[in-house]
């Protein structure tokens, strides 16, 4: 597209259905480095990317050639499909349906970037749920706690 210049970071974030901790770090690397290549087939740039066992963050930098949500589409069944397909998992592996996408200015980045790169940190002193929220809040987001996630019914 001749004459148009952007400038988009979106950080995304989803979880594991019913966020069960099936990601392990085994093999959790190369899930990053899959899910990748699905970013920079998409023509868009990866700037971090990490996680814990039942959810992930990842920082991109978008080209305005592609909807937010076929982004994230071809990201999530991308990488389930790839995760099936190698027997990574015990189970059958799911995301969560939805997600949340925040946008930061250039000047936020590199402070995304430390939070993502320091999940493990993070997540000693608050769950993923607590942290979602707090996302949610903070970017101002209507939410009803009772959907923000669906639950395992056992």
């Amino acid at each position: 597209m001749a004459n148009t210049y952007t400038q988009i970071h979106i950080h995304f974030v989803f979880a594991v259905k019913y966020r069960k901790g099936i990601i392990h770090t085994e093999w959790k690397d190369d899930l990053y480095k899959y899910i990748t290549g699905i970013v920079q087939n998409d023509n868009h740039k990866l700037m971090c990317i990490n996680g814990m066992s039942d959810h992930i963050h990842i920082l991109i930098g978008m080209r305005p050639v592609q909807s937010v949500s076929d982004l994230m589409k071809d990201v999530k069944q991308g990488s389930s499909l790839w995760i099936n397909e190698n027997k990574l998992a015990k189970c059958h592996f799911e995301w969560q349906e939805g997600y949340g996408a925040f946008s930061y200015s250039r000047s936020q980045i590199q402070n995304v970037v430390n939070y993502i790169q320091n999940q493990e940190e993070h997540h000693k002193k608050k769950t993923f749920l607590e942290e979602y929220k707090e996302f949610l809040e903070k970017f101002e987001v209507d939410f009803d706690e009772r959907y923000i996630f669906k639950e395992l019914i056992e």
